[in-house]
């Protein structure tokens, strides 16, 4: 089922998530709306939260449209190496019609649980690498805006609220 997709300045979208203790038919569903609900929205990835739940879940799926769909499920994921650096432009679906270039790492390597609960490791560069710590960061309640400088942010605010007003 494809689910509503919450948006900026949503205060959800601030909250720190919870770990998922359990993996039962219940975080089934919300992987399998997760999934649905971005590649309707057309995006690379989404986190539980920018759908109002609170739990430490993340799908990625950086492959392009015509491919094979490749996505990923992360179940409390957590970084256990970063390094590098990486200046890229980045949007959000929670962030609609807005982007800005993100300071991120280079490469990271993410440890979670997959469906089965089983532990798995991504090593990740380039888009994935981006997508992770995207993803991971609405988890920790934090959007790709809060990355930028003070004055840019400043300068989101106002550009995003004059957006959302013209509708």
């Amino acid at each position: 089922m494809v689910r509503t997709i919450l948006t900026y300045p949503n205060p959800i979208l601030k909250k720190k998530a919870v770990p998922v203790a359990v993996i039962n038919d219940a975080t089934r569903e919300l992987v399998r709306d997760m999934a649905e609900t971005m590649y309707d929205a057309q995006g690379v990835g989404l986190a539980a939260p920018q759908i109002g739940v609170s739990q430490r879940v993340i799908v990625i799926d950086v492959s392009q449209r015509e491919e094979r769909p490749e996505l990923i499920v992360c179940i409390n994921p957590v970084f256990v190496h970063t390094e590098g650096e990486s200046y890229e432009e980045e949007g959000c679906l929670s962030v609609p019609k807005y982007s800005a270039n993100v300071h991120r790492h280079a490469k990271v390597v993410v440890k979670a649980l997959n469906l089965d609960g089983e532990e798995v490791t991504y090593r990740a560069e380039g888009l994935l690498a981006i997508a992770f710590q995207h993803e991971i960061d609405h988890l920790e309640g934090i959007l790709f805006v809060d990355h930028l400088s003070p004055l840019k942010r400043e300068m989101f605010k106002k550009k995003y609220r004059r957006m959302v007003e013209e509708g």
